[in-house]
């Protein structure tokens, strides 16, 4: 069955540019126009992937982002002007799972939409396919079988990507990674010395598992180095 995109571009030929393409490469693809249709439409036809542009009529993507994010499980691709840096990062730190500068190469835009599919659970989750493995450490536990993270015993509400970047620390703990490993891991690019996206993730997951983020006791960084998961 073919997976299902949302492309959210009121650009009419772009859009139909790339829905033709990834209609041709396997995807089922449905395009919407306006933001504020969108933020209706998401929750309630729950594709497996949204590609939100930012400029849009009604609301602006990250508006979108921000009021669909908690009722939608699925992956938020966001596209972003080339160089505007803060886009990129305010975009995460709303929920977006990974964003792609415009102007946008479809055979680009195709890779990352697989990559980001391949780790999504209804996918089977790239980075743990087949993995039954679960980390405990004092109240938090994870496990890749099923992609969930509780602490204290409440579930923790994650993204994809915030799941496989709070599953890669947890299961170093207690060692240092660099945002070149992390970046290396989960995107398969290299840190470019620009590239906030991980630091904008930390900043989420910190929220999220109540972490001081003026003196993190989970999730600590370890200046000119990365991040290191604590053990204790």
């Amino acid at each position: 069955m073919a997976q299902r995109i949302l492309l959210v571009e009121d650009d009419e030929r772009l859009a139909a540019l790339i829905a033709e393409y990834l209609t041709k490469n396997g995807f089922e693809v449905a395009i919407e126009p306006r933001g504020d249709t969108a933020a209706e439409r998401i929750p309630r036809e729950a594709p497996d992937l949204v590609v939100l542009d930012l400029m849009l009529p009604g609301l602006d993507g990250f508006e979108v982002c921000k009021q669909v994010r908690s009722k939608f499980d699925g992956i938020l691709l966001m596209l972003t002007a080339r160089d505007e840096d803060m886009d990129q990062i305010l975009g995460l730190e709303l929920g977006a799972d990974d964003f792609i500068a415009k102007p946008v190469q479809p055979r680009v835009l195709l890779a990352r939409i697989r990559a980001l599919l391949r780790r999504a659970p209804a996918a089977g989750g790239e980075a743990g396919e087949g993995s039954d493995e679960v980390i405990d450490i004092a109240d938090f536990h994870i496990s890749q079988a099923t992609r969930t993270a509780h602490l204290a015993g409440e579930p923790l509400d994650l993204t994809t990507a915030e799941f496989d970047l709070l599953w890669l620390l947890a299961k170093n703990a207690g060692s240092v990674l660099s945002r070149d490993d992390l970046l290396q891991a989960l995107r398969g690019i290299g840190f470019d010395g620009l590239d906030r996206s991980i630091d904008a993730r930390i900043s989420r997951l910190r929220r999220k598992l109540g972490d001081d983020p003026d003196n993190p006791e989970r999730i600590k960084t370890v200046r000119g180095k990365g991040y290191l998961f604590s053990k204790g």
